[in-house]
């Protein structure tokens, strides 16, 4: 028998999708977002302090808005699932027989013969027949099921970790160098963030690191001319 210290265990990306997805673009947007406002509301000739100010409200705003909206987003999700899991628990009670052959037909799709699909159907269907209909019929674990609360805590985590990068260049920087510094090194943390995401994800590093710097370009780049145009109309 082989020791539990030395069984194989592997790991796949694929397990951290959920948290990472959000992780990301919750910083990418904080960066970005923030980022563009700063650079926008500079280019218009705003003082220092004006700036900053806006950088600080552009990071509470967004922080509060990612988490009201991820917080609704997954709360829908998740009174889909229980709606599901409900209507599958009253099958399971008036219709048992008939769940058990969809169950069956479930792994015969997966490449399973009849027989043993049959067998595995009803060994699971004794265990926990909710959690193995949840699972195989409506794509619903424990580890991919909704938590409202804790995606819109993470998610407003994750957005004031990123805004906080500019925020903290902004504050430190003086005005005649506030524009290319900000704009400088948030292109920066947007290359960084793109590789750790990659490489998290066992993704190409430069592929992904490239593409969140060109948008975060665009983004702030538009920004950029639009506060100029109107710091020059004004």
């Amino acid at each position: 028998m082989i020791p539990a210290a030395r069984r194989h265990r592997e790991r796949h990306s694929t397990d951290r999708v959920g948290w990472l997805r959000a992780a990301v673009l919750g910083a990418n947007d904080g960066i970005v977002s923030t980022a563009s406002l700063v650079l926008g509301v500079a280019a218009a000739s705003a003082t220092h302090e004006d700036i900053l100010v806006a950088a600080i409200a552009a990071l509470v705003a967004g922080a509060m808005s990612m988490a009201a909206g991820e917080y609704v987003s997954v709360h829908s999700q998740a009174d889909a699932e229980q709606a599901d899991l409900e209507r599958e628990r009253k099958e399971l009670h008036t219709d048992a027989h008939g769940e058990l052959n969809e169950l069956t037909a479930i792994y015969v799709r997966r490449g399973l013969e009849q027989k043993l699909a049959r067998e595995v159907a009803k060994q699971l269907t004794a265990h926990d027949a909710l959690a193995a209909h949840a699972r195989d019929e409506l794509g619903i674990s424990e580890l991919n099921a909704a938590r409202p609360l804790q995606a819109a805590l993470a998610s407003a985590a994750s957005f004031a970790t990123g805004a906080a990068l500019p925020l903290a260049v902004t504050a430190l920087s003086p005005v005649n160098l506030l524009i290319p510094l900000v704009a400088a090194t948030s292109l920066v943390f947007l290359a960084v963030l793109g590789a750790v995401a990659a490489h998290a994800g066992g993704a190409p590093l430069l592929k992904a690191a490239t593409r969140v710097t060109v948008w975060g370009a665009i983004a702030m780049a538009v920004t950029s001319a639009i506060g100029r145009l109107f710091g020059t109309t004004g």
